[in-house]
């Protein structure tokens, strides 16, 4: 456990491969789940993403079966842009009704461009579980191995950010009137 902000709770873990530490956050709400599944499963609701992301491409899109993306993160100086090719699979458990959203890389998808470094060591784990009355519990999980120039402890003391801020987005935008 690292920290807890607003109702949200953050770990992280070293993992036994890598310097680079892989987060978990989790946050349970009131909110619609058919709105929760469309913030995660609509090919084009991302405005909620993270700022730092400057352009996304949908590369092919399914409903409720998956979706590929080509994003381009802007970091600050002195590092370099960062891109990925992702595909998102979409399962849902018709019984319980907890839906997973699992994104990895998709290699040989987008020419690699030699003025961004290409993530190729990416996972991202979106866990929706409906609860009782119309409570919802979201968990993300990931790991990312930024490439390029970053040092191991720089990012370990920033990955906590990512998850906070993204499932408070998801969080106030799905129970939000718009």
């Amino acid at each position: 456990f690292m920290k807890e902000k607003d109702g949200i709770k953050v770990y992280t873990r070293r993992e036994s491969n890598s310097s680079m530490k892989s987060f978990k956050g989790d946050v349970t709400f009131k909110a619609s789940l058919q709105k929760v599944y469309s913030m995660l499963g609509n090919d084009k609701n991302n405005d909620w993403w993270d700022k730092a992301i400057t352009d996304v491409k949908v590369l092919g899109f399914k409903e409720n079966k998956y979706i590929q993306y080509y994003l381009v993160y802007n970091l600050p100086w002195p590092f370099k842009k960062r891109d990925i090719v992702t595909e998102t699979t979409i399962t849902t458990n018709t019984v319980s009704g907890v839906r997973i959203y699992t994104a990895i890389p998709l290699p040989n998808k987008v020419p690699e461009k030699s003025n961004l470094v290409r993530i190729k060591e990416f996972r991202q784990t979106w866990t929706v579980e409906p609860q009782e009355k119309g409570t919802i519990h979201v968990t993300l999980e990931g790991s990312v191995n930024p490439g390029g120039s970053i040092p191991a402890w720089l990012y370990n003391m920033v990955i906590t950010e990512a998850p906070l801020k993204m499932l408070f987005s998801l969080r106030e935008k799905s129970t939000s009137g718009k």
